[in-house]
C-alpha cells in the first residue's frame, strides 16, 4: 500500500482535511472550526486513520499567517510538528502552481490548494 499522506488545512470558520495514498485521494472532509473542537479531536482522529489503514501517517499542516492551526494542538510548545508512532506532523506553506490531477474524490469542493502543499519543517 502506498504510503498515506494527510494535508489539513484549518481556517477560521472550518477545518479542510485530504489523505491521499500515492496519487489517489483516500479522504476528504470539511469540519467545523478548530476551535470549537477538543484539544484531541484531531490527534484522535489521525490515530484512527492510522489504525484504520494499519501504518504511520504523515500530516501537513498547513501554517499560514491567518490560519487557526495552533487550535488543533498538532504542535508542542515551540512550534514543532508532533510524532507519534501513528503519525508525524510537518508545517508547509502554500505554492502558487497547480494542475488537475486524477484519482479524486468529488463532492467536497475543491482541494487543489492543499495538493499544492510544500513541506516546509520536519522531515517525515
Amino acid at each position: 500500500m502506498d504510503k498515506i499522506t494527510v494535508m489539513i488545512a484549518p481556517e477560521s470558520d472550518r477545518v479542510r482535511i485530504l489523505a491521499r495514498a500515492g496519487t489517489a485521494d483516500v479522504l476528504k472532509a470539511v469540519l467545523g472550526p478548530a476551535r470549537a473542537a477538543h484539544p484531541r479531536a484531531a490527534a484522535t482522529l489521525l490515530e484512527g486513520l492510522s489504525l484504520w489503514h494499519q501504518q504511520a501517517l504523515s500530516v501537513v499542516l498547513l501554517a499560514d499567517d491567518g490560519s487557526d492551526g495552533s487550535a488543533l494542538c498538532l504542535c508542542d510548545g515551540l512550534g514543532f510538528g508532533q510524532r507519534s508512532v501513528h503519525y508525524a506532523v510537518g508545517l508547509a506553506v502554500r505554492e502558487e502552481r497547480g494542475r488537475r490531477r486524477r484519482g479524486t474524490l468529488r463532492g467536497l469542493g475543491d482541494f487543489r490548494d492543499l495538493r499544492q502543499l510544500t513541506l516546509w519543517e520536519a522531515d517525515q
